[in-house]
């Protein structure tokens, strides 16, 4: 599931990195025109980044509610349940190791 939603969030990453190149590249083009001044494509370029940035937090949240919802769901045991009954598990084959030698 975690490598599921991190594969998620690169792919959204890319789009939006995708999606700020060619917005600079056409902002360049319409201060290079002249048809926006320096001072609009730059504020343009971080109402973008900025909203990105918030809308990345958003997604990222509803997200991680989704995982957690869905794992609820089907009932897995957290890795901090596999790891206490590893290590129970651990300790009981200690225990009989020791019960064997003393068998003998």
């Amino acid at each position: 599931m975690d490598d599921l939603f991190k594969k998620f969030l690169y792919t959204g990453v890319g789009i939006v990195s995708t999606t700020a190149e060619t917005l600079q590249k056409s902002v360049n083009e319409w201060v290079d025109k002249g048809s926006l001044s320096k001072e609009e494509g730059r504020k343009i370029i971080d109402d973008f980044v900025n909203d990105a940035s918030q809308k990345k937090e958003d997604v990222e949240e509803k997200v991680k509610d989704l995982v957690q919802k869905a794992k609820d769901r089907i009932d897995l045991p957290t890795r901090e349940e596999i790891e206490n009954l590893n290590a129970r598990i651990a300790d009981l084959e200690a225990k009989l190791a020791d019960q064997a030698k003393n068998k003998k």
